[in-house]
């Protein structure tokens, strides 16, 4: 591997670590704020951290790509923009209220393996926009679906209020990502991100205002948690990740993200004390699994090729 290819691994690795350790920050920001509150102040403290990055790497980059800046303005789609922020900063909005009402339930370790199904899930509502699913991939659901029953559900109470809700979370984050992996190529990422917490901060403040008070007392209470889940885990963790991503395959940032399911449960462990029965480790176990031989590329290669080659001895033995 490269050097790039290392440091953009090593970005990657502390973005998931970052976003493990936001499953504590929300926990505990859930007990002084309402969901709309907290998702509304970390969603503007996103737009103001990224705004302000953006304009720091404008001014600095202003000289010598004005010529570039403009052509691409003048050629970025305002209705593609437009329409995928609207359906990424609605899913964005629906998936993390669902997380969050999910963590008063739920412990972070369990919240952050489920929430990592949407990684299971993008290909499998890609069958919508006939994007195959290869025999591979089926066989990770099924181990996936064993770990989450075993992580869930118990002879005592059966399926977790918050589980369901966490569940409901991952199927959301995972129409996120599919639309923004159609819209990625046709507008600006930084503007994608822009428009999707704009879109996202007007949703939860208006059901802020319908639902909710807010008082100066509940934000000084949450104002650590508050602070880290909208400048770290919002605003630098994205940036990390954008970054990162140009010099690393999609395939291997993802496989590397996904390592926030462990973190999370790391953190709840040491922070929060919440434990894992030997039942619910297996699980977590199984789940991780799925995770990770859904985004090795493992059947381009051996699999593919003891079947081409079972093929071809066929075919010769026909002739």
């Amino acid at each position: 591997m490269s050097k790039k290819s290392i440091s953009s691994a090593f970005m990657l690795l502390l973005t998931a670590l970052i976003w493990g350790l936001a499953f504590v920050a929300q926990s505990e920001g859930m007990k002084t704020l309402g969901t709309y509150t907290f998702f509304a102040l970390r969603s503007f403290l996103a737009l103001i951290f990224i705004s302000g990055m953006t304009a720091l790497k404008k001014i600095g980059k202003r000289k010598a790509n004005s010529n570039l800046i403009t052509k691409n303005a003048n050629t970025q789609s305002k209705k593609d923009l437009i329409i995928a922020g609207a359906i990424c900063g609605t899913a964005m909005f629906i998936a993390t209220i669902a997380q969050q009402n999910g963590l008063m339930y739920t412990t972070v370790g369990k919240s952050g393996f489920i929430t990592a199904l949407y990684i299971l899930l993008v290909p499998i509502f890609g069958l919508f926009l006939k994007k195959k699913v290869s025999p591979l991939m089926w066989l990770c659901v099924a181990i996936a679906i064993s770990g989450m029953y075993l992580l869930c559900v118990s002879e005592a109470s059966g399926v977790n209020k918050g589980d369901f809700y966490t569940l409901i979370s991952a199927v959301f984050y995972a129409v996120q990502i599919l639309t923004i992996d159609i819209y990625i190529s046709k507008v600006d990422a930084v503007k994608l991100s822009l428009t999707q917490f704009s879109v996202g901060f007007i949703l939860s403040s208006i059901f802020m205002i319908i639902f909710e008070q807010l008082t100066l007392t509940q934000i000084k209470d949450a104002i650590i948690p508050i602070l880290y889940v909208g400048i770290f885990s919002s605003g630098i963790a994205y940036t990390l990740q954008i970054t990162a991503q140009k010099n690393i395959s999609p395939t291997v940032a993802a496989l590397i993200m996904s390592f926030e399911s462990v973190f999370a449960a790391v953190f709840g462990w040491i922070i929060l004390s919440q434990s894992l029965s030997a039942r619910e480790i297996f699980g977590c176990c199984l789940m991780f699994l799925a995770i990770i031989l859904s985004e090795l590329p493992i059947e381009k290669t051996a699999i593919a090729k003891k079947i081409k080659f079972k093929l071809d001895k066929r075919q010769n033995a026909e002739v």
